[in-house]
């Protein structure tokens, strides 16, 4: 495993699935990790869990104002960010007409402007260590389904975001990588034909992210799709 001893952590939706598997894979390889979501008993509770090199902060991704904090609490606690993974991420299927314009932003507002609000917060301090931003998209980001509308048009987004953002930041040291997982057997996802048993683990998609945190520095994985090995065969 990668060592990042003295390496500080932000993971975003940190108290389960992907990002909790993230998180302690993170603090396993030694790094201090501040685990943020929206209830403060979750990521207190995760924290304690993680052990005396996590902490929790309470965080609505969709509140610029709580982006803000997140990173200036991280900073005020271990000195200084090195990395930053966007996970926060909400799905909520329908069709448009049937879609309520409070799940449309929801969707738009937490899994693309939060990505924005922490990496505009986080900028700063990353280009200082020369650190990492890595998002968590999906596979989503490229492949439309119906039904999907919204989600689809904030993971479209979000991959966007991630390439545009790399161009701008590569030059300063930071390198920017988007991590495209197909179907994933987190509290997210819901059943499917076939059960969970073919789909990806949480900690699937952590490894990936440990391999990327692991790649000297004149490598720049900028987006990386994980998928599946064996799905259910579409008749």
């Amino acid at each position: 495993m990668v060592e990042l001893a003295e390496r500080v952590a932000v993971v975003t939706g940190g108290t389960r699935g992907i990002g909790l598997a993230t998180a302690r894979m993170l603090v396993q390889a030694g790094a201090a990790v501040v685990v943020a979501a929206r209830r403060e008993g979750d990521v207190e509770r995760v924290a304690g869990e993680l052990g005396p090199r996590a902490l929790g902060v309470a965080c609505d991704v969709r509140r610029s104002e709580d982006c803000d904090g997140l990173i200036a609490r991280t900073v005020e606690a271990f000195g200084h960010l090195d990395i930053l993974i966007n996970n926060a991420g909400l799905g909520v299927f329908a069709p448009v007409q049937a879609m309520s314009l409070e799940d449309w932003h929801r969707q738009i507002e937490t899994n693309l402007d939060g990505v924005f609000y922490c990496c505009r917060a986080a900028l700063p301090h990353i280009k200082r260590v020369q650190g990492w931003i890595i998002n968590i998209g999906s596979l989503a980001g490229k492949n439309a389904f119906a039904g999907g509308a919204a989600y689809n048009a904030s993971k479209f987004g979000l991959l966007g975001f991630s390439e545009a953002l790399m161009l701008e930041v590569r030059h300063d040291g930071v390198r920017v990588s988007c991590v495209m997982p197909g179907s994933v057997a987190t509290e997210f996802s819901s059943e499917a034909v076939g059960g969970v048993d073919w789909k990806l683990h949480a900690e699937d998609v952590a490894q990936v992210v440990r391999d990327l945190l692991a790649f000297p520095g004149r490598a720049l994985p900028s987006r990386i799709e994980i998928r599946p090995s064996q799905p259910p065969k579409r008749d």
